[in-house]
């Protein structure tokens, strides 16, 4: 098994309870336990001695609750950084520092990468974030909403919407209809498909592919402008709520849909497999910022850089909800070494699975059309939703979208706790940029493109 969540909550009078969820990929199960530590308890030997996955969530353990792990082997801050951040140091002639952000040179959040390098050669990168202490997690309980959750990571409006969605309705007891359930998950294949094709767009320019930019730029408008068609906004906001959706969708739009997307296919289809043929294109995707399967399953990679990796997991069929039985979905594995181009193809390979899966809904909403497509709900302190703990994984583009609410024993949340698939990742990419040139970089983080404001809670 491995990590899913760990996290903290005040337990009063001093005590603090630690909650930790592994994940059993292989049979689907979530496993969950948690320890108190009683006032004065100020530490615990150390996980992440043993199993490095456990890192980054002692650390942030740590810094919220100011209970060490001892032994730990990268201690540093995780988001508290502006102050005298420790930055590992290479001493050596040839060895020189080269610090990018936390402000960069465009609309993207900060974020801080000190890269330690041997002439041109990456020998170590540390990123540091946490610069904008959003305190999302805290305002969750307070003031719950769909429109509040969306703002956590712009570019997983859906998968975040549905993550949270799902915890509410589990602890409130609310019901969604078959209908409102495949709208949410065409949209949340249409958000893949459109975010992956931007993404090859990105590499493209990376590489200076300046066809390939601006074909995978043109073609994403059209994926994204459908969502505005659906739902009055071009990332999906407003489209998800509590009880189902805020937008049927008719059979004209699904028409103009479906036309829509046959042009995606073709398009992105040919665009790839162009520059696939490309030895040029070629020599810069292939064995530059790889990541290996040992070292993948070693961090705990998540998602679509863990897939790239070999490492065969997706929530999507390793927990899977009842329409991926009878929409005949099936997990397909892929082969890749863990490089640029792996992440390249994969992408490519799971657009094509997206829009595949959307035709496949469009039909089986036929057999729904009656239905409404939210089913009208109060938010109350029901019995059930009493001292709850719920868990909500959703698959979005970067990975497992990990949202976990609890109430106290009056129904209200008292914890909402929010992993981001970026948690895991971004020390993949500090990984994948080791012994490739400082130029590099760029390609490799495009090819993670890992969220800055997922991360910042």
């Amino acid at each position: 098994m491995r990590p899913a969540a760990f996290f903290g909550k005040d337990w009063g009078r001093g005590q603090v309870k630690l909650f930790v969820v592994l994940a059993d990929d292989k049979n689907g199960n979530f496993y969950t336990t948690s320890s108190l530590f009683r006032a004065g308890i100020k530490s615990y030997e150390s996980i992440s001695r043993v199993v490095p996955s456990f890192y980054n969530f002692e650390r942030e353990f740590f810094e919220e609750f100011n209970i060490e792990p001892l032994n730990h082997p990268w201690l540093k801050p995780l988001r508290k950084n502006q102050d005298k951040y420790p930055f590992f140091k290479m001493e050596g002639d040839e060895i020189h520092e080269v610090a990018v952000g936390p402000i960069h040179a465009g609309i993207i959040e900060p974020g801080h990468f000190r890269f330690m390098c041997n002439g041109e050669n990456v020998y170590h990168l540390e990123i540091a974030l946490g610069y904008q202490h959003k305190g999302t997690e805290n305002l969750m309980t307070q003031t719950p909403s769909n429109q509040l959750i969306e703002s956590v990571a712009g570019d997983s409006v859906i998968a975040y919407s549905l993550a949270y969605s799902n915890v509410m309705e589990t602890m409130k007891g609310i019901s969604v209809s078959n209908k409102a359930q495949l709208i949410r998950k065409l949209a949340l294949e249409m958000e893949r498909a459109a975010i992956h094709i931007g993404d090859l767009g990105a590499i493209s320019g990376d590489i200076a592919y300046l066809m390939g930019a601006s074909v995978f730029g043109a073609t994403r408008t059209l994926v994204i402008n459908t969502m505005l068609e659906f739902s009055g906004s071009r990332f999906g906001r407003g489209f998800l709520t509590l009880g189902g959706v805020n937008f049927d969708i008719d059979e004209k739009k699904i028409e103009r849909a479906l036309k829509t997307l046959d042009k995606v296919e073709i398009d992105v289809s040919r665009m790839v497999k162009t520059m696939l043929k490309n030895s040029t294109v070629m020599s810069r995707l292939e064995k530059t910022g790889t990541v290996s399967y040992e070292r993948a399953k070693e961090i705990n990679l998540v998602g679509m850089a863990a897939r790239a990796a070999g490492l065969n997991i997706d929530s999507r069929y390793d927990y899977p909800d009842k329409w991926t039985k009878e929409l005949g979905l099936k997990k397909e594995k892929f082969d890749g070494a863990g490089d640029v181009n792996s992440r390249f193809r994969l992408r490519y390979e799971e657009i094509i699975d997206s829009i595949s899966i959307i035709r496949k809904i469009f039909d089986k909403l036929k057999e729904y059309k009656n239905e409404p497509v939210n089913s009208g709900y109060e938010v109350l302190n029901k019995e059930n939703s009493k001292d709850a703990f719920v868990i909500s994984v959703v698959e979005g583009w970067r990975g497992e979208v990990v949202h976990i609410g609890m109430s106290d024993n009056n129904g209200k949340l008292s914890r909402y706790k929010i992993k981001d698939p970026s948690f895991n990742n971004w020390y993949g990419l500090a990984l994948a940029v080791r012994n490739n040139g400082v130029s590099d970089f760029p390609l490799c983080n495009k090819s993670f493109n890992l969220s800055y404001s997922g991360c910042d809670l």
